[in-house]
């Protein structure tokens, strides 16, 4: 079976030495210890100090909360524990490997929510009430262009826009165009049939979650990078301790943030969330789509099969173009996974060839004028990998563990934490702090509960919500 994938990678030396690394990560669910590929992100922050930060040489003994996780759900509750009217005594933040090394400092750049994609889908399974409180839980700040390729997806596009309306969304915001020609025009992709556009943002993820940090460190927090959890458990005295290589500390109150990781630490939840990777393509545009005629905007485009390419041209201000998403050829990495069940967690994974092929395919059929005759220094330039957090249920787990007292958890985001954590952050804080669900302001359907840990436990799990929302 290997044989039948060997020339998926550019670079098949940089395999070998990562094998027996991923096979551990895979057995144990917790993050590579070695051998992760560089995002793009990453690759442009190596003098930063925060990277391996650590607030003093030893760990403390005890804290008031413990969060595991320094992506953008550690770091954003972080803040708000800080910024409350009654923050714990102390807070430490604990993270298995560089600063922001997971799926926060992995991802294509978005912002991005879901205005009205999922909606129908949301509403068939939870209804009305909650699909709606699911589309306004995502916060967003740049133009979106979600763009449909086909007359069927425009038309899927269509029932979705008509269906949000319906129950009472709120679009006036979003400009909905559906003659083609114009689609065409707006969005410069040649198989457009339709447009929805809307504001969202695009960012660097790990400066920004690193800027959060930075005004936590300011207010009394403890990082600790390069220090991975092995376990969490009860003391006599009702609080838990949480073990580590470098020692343990004592906490009542512990956060997962470790959102693909979750089951590592809680094995009730490693059937519930399920660690997926995915490829970021970085691709450096031919003159003729550079300067004033660089793309503009970020997209959400549609294709057939459920696939969506996701395109950031704004890498660091730069005009470099990202693409994620699921693309056509994501099924191709599951025929990895599968293949090679070590892969699962490992973010090492570079280069895979199938999705970058995707991509170039796309861009010759759909990006007019987009020159592959690449001069040196242009086109695909470098693929990283993430680890998303897909929920077997299609929506994230946020509030108390059960039957672990004290411990808490915000994970299972399925590719939408960045537009999600900011209304996940405060909602759980009001948990911590003794607040009812009510308070939350969160879907139902978010909460973490022993029936729902049951009604997922016989079931298969899913690879999460296709790009119109289907679960």
């Amino acid at each position: 079976m290997l044989a039948a994938f060997s020339n998926l990678y550019v670079s098949k030396s940089a395999i070998a030495p990562q094998a027996t690394c991923a096979a551990a990560s895979a057995a144990t669910g917790r993050p590579l210890e070695k051998g992760m590929s560089l995002s793009g992100w990453l690759q442009g922050v190596r003098s930063d100090p925060l990277l391996d930060y650590r607030s003093a040489a030893e760990l403390p003994a005890s804290a008031g909360v413990i969060i595991i996780g320094s992506g953008i759900t550690g770091v954003t509750t972080a803040y708000e524990l800080l910024n409350s009217a009654d923050p714990p005594k102390s807070i430490v933040l604990l993270e298995a490997r560089e600063f922001c090394s997971g799926a926060t400092g992995r991802n294509a750049g978005h912002c991005k929510p879901d205005q009205y994609r999922g909606f129908s889908s949301y509403q068939k399974k939870f209804g009305t009430e909650q699909a709606m409180k699911v589309a306004m839980t995502s916060r967003a700040c740049a133009l979106e262009l979600d763009v449909a390729t086909t007359d069927e997806l425009a038309a899927l596009g269509a029932k979705n826009w008509e269906a949000f309306k319906a129950a009472g969304g709120k679009t006036d915001h979003i400009e909905y165009i559906t003659d083609p020609e114009e689609a065409v025009k707006r969005s410069r992709v040649r198989s457009a049939k339709a447009v929805w556009s809307w504001d969202a943002s695009t960012l660097y993820p790990w400066k920004f979650a690193a800027h959060i940090a930075r005004i936590c460190l300011q207010r009394g927090l403890h990082l600790q990078t390069w220090i991975p959890v092995l376990s969490v458990t009860p003391t006599n005295g009702g609080a838990w301790s949480v073990e580590t290589e470098r020692g343990s500390i004592i906490a009542p109150t512990i956060v997962h943030a470790t959102n693909a990781y979750a089951g590592a630490l809680l094995p009730d939840m490693a059937h519930m969330v399920t660690p997926t990777p995915h490829m970021c393509n970085r691709v450096i545009p031919p003159r003729a789509w550079s300067g004033g005629n660089a793309l503009q905007n970020s997209y959400g485009v549609l294709v057939p099969g459920g696939a969506l390419y996701s395109i950031n041209p704004t890498q660091g201000g730069q005009g470099i173009v990202l693409f994620g998403g699921s693309n056509p050829a994501q099924h191709k990495l599951h025929e990895y996974v599968d293949a090679h069940p070590g892969s699962r967690t490992d973010d090492g994974l570079a280069n895979f060839a199938p999705v970058t092929q995707a991509v170039e395919d796309f861009i010759k059929s759909d990006f007019e004028g987009w020159d592959t005759d690449y001069a040196p220094g242009e086109g695909p330039d470098y693929a990283w990998s993430g680890i998303i957090g897909m929920s077997a249920d299609g929506v994230p787990f946020v509030g108390a563990v059960p039957g672990r007292p004290g411990q808490w958890i915000c994970a299972g985001h399925s590719g939408h934490g960045m537009a999600r954590c900011f209304t996940f952050a405060p909602g759980l804080v009001r948990l911590l702090q003794g607040g009812t669900w009510a308070d939350t302001s969160l879907p139902d359907v978010y909460e973490l509960t022993p029936e729902r840990v049951e009604a997922l436990r016989p079931k298969k799990k899913s690879t999460g919500i296709d790009a119109w929302g289907s679960i």
